[in-house]
């Protein structure tokens, strides 16, 4: 197992970063959080799990050891494979999600694209033991979107999540408001695309 990757960042696409190693470059799979605190030419430290198929080898990366803990968890509950447990880790931080699971919180689950309401109920049931308690922790805040650059980072998280550009810009028209509020920088992209797909999932 490739427990992690660390090297200058070579590449960024919408849902993945490529970082040199011994002169090699790995395509890593990330989410658009992960991504945004990655900057071309710097130095950075993944923590990776490697998914195995008969056609392929897949790197996921994370920014820490406890989202790549959380994604492989996510992945024993049935009909969960890695790209929808990236996509969990996309709306959800692993504490979110424990706590989604620690009280039955059936609207945050639905929350991620691709689950409905019943495979929001069996996810809860499948994951109430396998998840743990939430710790609590507060996270430190992802890099804040630059004043200019928010819609553009934010239109192409959701299109790397699957949704049509059209819709992806509806999305950025109805949190615009919540970005541009204030006199200081906007909120993180992470906090942006939570509010992003809640409009998404409200105009389904």
């Amino acid at each position: 197992m490739i427990a992690f990757v660390s090297g200058s960042v070579a590449a960024l696409a919408p849902d993945t970063a490529v970082v040199e190693v011994g002169g090699v470059g790995l395509a890593v799979q990330c989410t658009p959080d992960t991504l945004s605190g990655l900057r071309l030419g710097q130095p950075a430290r993944l923590a990776t799990s490697l998914v195995v198929r008969e056609d392929s080898l897949t790197l996921y990366g994370f920014a820490d050891d406890d989202e790549r803990q959380t994604f492989e968890l996510l992945q024993t509950a049935s009909g969960v494979g890695p790209r929808l447990a990236q996509a969990m880790l996309a709306v959800h931080s692993p504490d979110a999600l424990r706590r989604a699971v620690a009280t039955g919180d059936e609207k945050a689950l639905t929350a991620v694209p691709g689950i409905g309401k019943k495979g929001a109920q069996k996810l809860l049931l499948e994951l109430k033991d396998r998840l743990g308690a939430p710790t609590g922790a507060v996270q430190a805040a992802a890099p804040a979107a630059g004043a200019a650059g928010w819609r553009d980072q934010l239109h192409t998280a959701l299109v790397g999540l699957g949704y049509a550009p059209r819709e992806a810009d509806d999305a950025v028209t109805a949190v615009a408001p919540q970005a541009e509020a204030g006199d200081g920088p906007p909120p993180p992209v992470s906090q942006l695309l939570r509010a992003a797909l809640q409009t998404l999932n409200r105009a389904r």
